[in-house]
């Protein structure tokens, strides 16, 4: 498992710039302030002094993913327990989020979206239809007050939950329901994340300031304009599959040259984390460090060899692109 401080450091890191510029065709802008990002920019969110929300915060889902945001608002003191609320329909579930963290439990997600300022779309992608169409459909459904809608459903656009949250609404409610998508990922768990963010035009400072501290809380957040969120899903979002799939192979190719399962493990959980720290040290690139390691002739080369024969670099780069693909499907 990789430290929060050694993930948090990474992108920092002044060769991952250029990089982010290959990548995305986008310029990079780092700041501390406001964000009022031109078109065509990144904006890197560097975490910041938290202050407390004064607002009521609801999740549409006790998941994982949900739980791991309401422990980091609590642990961050970003709000008090009192002041958050759960909805989901397995009941046993609530009541283990109840009794942990001293938080309100509701049944009923319409009750939830009345009750909450801020309310967190955290359930899977092929319920978020039904979820948001069994508020919008409620009779009276109306926005009198500024709320604040976060999706953390993987796959869905803005678009999607806009043609559902707004369609009954006019322009002046709408204004008053601004959507934020984000793409978590699961190191958020322990609160190492990597997450992406994209919000919609209603969506103010003040509500990208809210949703930054929520995410700095559990990792290291990007803002980006919504069309590069698939990119971000192949990359952060699935990304730490792809590593524990690395891990997975080093550790049977320590056993199949003989080593114990137990040392195989820690050989590689330790060398996987020793490598990041290094890197983050030295402020080098990658290919850089590979290459020192690599000597003429040596056991390195050897593997690389191998390696290179399989293609393993391509096909991990087609294989993100594949992601990046697949993210565009589901999304519509």
């Amino acid at each position: 498992m990789i430290s929060q401080d050694v993930s948090s450091k990474i992108i920092d890191m002044p060769y991952i710039k250029p990089l982010f510029i290959c990548l995305n065709r986008f310029r990079v802008q780092r700041f501390r302030g406001s964000i009022n990002p031109e078109p065509g920019t990144l904006n890197f969110i560097y975490g910041g002094s938290m202050s407390e929300i004064n607002k009521k915060i609801g999740f549409i889902g006790a998941g994982n993913m949900g739980e791991a945001f309401v422990g980091a608002i609590i642990k961050s003191n970003i709000l008090s327990p009192s002041m958050i609320y759960v909805s989901d329909i397995n009941k046993d579930r609530l009541n283990v989020l109840r009794s942990s963290y001293g938080i309100s439990v509701l049944s009923d997600n319409v009750e939830l979206f009345s009750t909450c300022d801020i309310i967190v779309l955290a359930v899977k992608p092929q319920h978020i239809g039904q979820v948001l169409s069994q508020i919008a459909e409620q009779k009276g459904y109306k926005i009198h007050n500024q709320k604040l809608v976060v999706s953390i459903a993987a796959g869905i656009p803005l678009r999607k939950i806009e043609d559902i949250l707004y369609a009954p609404l006019d322009e002046k409610s709408r204004i008053k329901l601004p959507v934020i998508r984000v793409m978590p990922n699961t190191p958020a768990l322990v609160l190492a994340g990597m997450a992406g963010m994209s919000a919609n035009r209603h969506a103010s400072d003040d509500d990208i300031k809210i949703v930054r501290s929520i995410l700095e809380a559990m990792g290291k957040v990007i803002e980006f304009n919504e069309e590069d969120i698939d990119a971000v899903t192949a990359l952060s979002g699935s990304g730490p599959a792809y590593v524990f799939y690395f891990i997975e192979s080093m550790i049977e190719g320590g056993i199949c040259v003989g080593l114990e399962p137990n040392y195989a493990a820690t050989l590689t959980i330790a060398t996987l984390k020793g490598a990041v720290k290094l890197m983050e040290e030295l402020n080098e690139s990658p290919e850089l460090l590979r290459r020192k390691v690599t000597s003429p002739g040596g056991t390195t080369e050897a593997a690389f060899k191998v390696l290179d024969k399989n293609q393993v670099k391509q096909s991990i780069i087609e294989a993100i692109a594949a992601a990046a693909n697949r993210s565009k499907e589901l999304s519509g």
